[in-house]
């Protein structure tokens, strides 16, 4: 009678898997990558986006009626839950034994300072960190601008910091990958859609998604150099948000194939927008 509670409580803790597997996924292999390792990474992004299905399906099924799960609650026991503990106690003994082993071998320390110090912008998993770690004679340290002079453009110019303020004001979330397929910018604006952070850059952008969409991204980005298309738009539910990705062929004054940009946004409130609004109303006492 308290095994149905106690199962999805549990389970609502497992779910933060997720963020632990989107670590892994956007600051552990972008580093094994860049020393050419791309096996491992590229399978267990897999096993982990399996594990992501099996949740869901958990998830779902101890969200009907408790009368209906007290019936079935065994074959819910053998056929869903006892399969998706047992793939996440499968994806441990691989990090423990496999992963983390190869990853303490060959990254250094300065890759791990970057690792730390870009964890907390994605989250943790069933804890948080309760000291500050301080690597010993890391050498690493953010790059920074030692040039503040404009950037001249054919229709105005910007300081440095000007230029990356408008950008990352702009309600969008802005990804550019140069001709060669490697994330060269991602935009920084308050409420971020995507995990973007610095172990991204000079990636190539079919590392950056799951193994099972890396087809849809090289269709993209072919038919984009080709010149067969200029531009592929999706959208999406997620966490009741509707969100609008679009991808754009950037080209040069003389057509030629610079890169992709990849342009995301939350629609959810302006898809709810109607009539007009002429007299000025700012956003906060709008939403009141």
């Amino acid at each position: 009678e308290h095994l149905l509670p106690r199962l999805k409580l549990h389970f609502s803790n497992l779910a933060e898997a997720d963020v632990h597997y989107r670590r892994v996924e956007n600051l552990v292999f972008p580093y094994l990558e860049k020393l050419g390792i791309t096996g491992p990474p590229a399978v267990m992004w897999g096993k982990h986006d399996e594990i992501r299905d099996l949740l869901k399906a958990v998830h779902e099924a101890l969200s009907v009626g408790a009368d209906t799960l007290q019936d079935d609650l065994e074959p819910l026991i053998n056929f869903v839950i006892k399969p998706t503990t047992a793939a996440i106690e499968e994806m441990i003994y691989k990090e423990e034994k496999i992963l983390f082993p190869m990853c303490v071998e060959r990254l250094s320390e300065a890759d791990w300072s970057e690792i730390y110090n870009s964890s907390p912008e994605i989250g943790f998993c069933l804890y948080e960190p309760q000291s500050e770690w301080r690597p010993q004679g890391s050498t690493m340290q953010q790059e920074r601008r030692a040039d503040a002079g404009a950037v001249e453009l054919p229709s105005g110019s910007f300081s440095v910091e000007e230029l990356m303020s408008v950008l990352n004001t702009l309600p969008i979330d802005i990804t550019f990958v140069d001709k060669n397929d490697k994330v060269k910018y991602f935009s920084q604006g308050a409420s971020r859609i995507f995990d973007r952070n610095r172990s991204i850059l000079g990636r190539s952008v079919q590392m950056c998604h799951p193994p099972t969409s890396v087809h849809v991204v090289e269709q993209i980005l072919n038919d984009f150099k080709s010149g067969k298309e200029s531009r592929a738009p999706f959208w999406i539910q997620r966490d009741g948000k509707f969100i609008h990705i679009e991808y754009f062929a950037v080209r040069g004054e003389n057509g030629d194939y610079l890169g992709t940009l990849e342009v995301s946004q939350d629609l959810t409130a302006l898809r709810g927008l109607e009539g007009e609004q002429r007299l000025l109303s700012y956003g906060k006492k709008q939403e009141s």
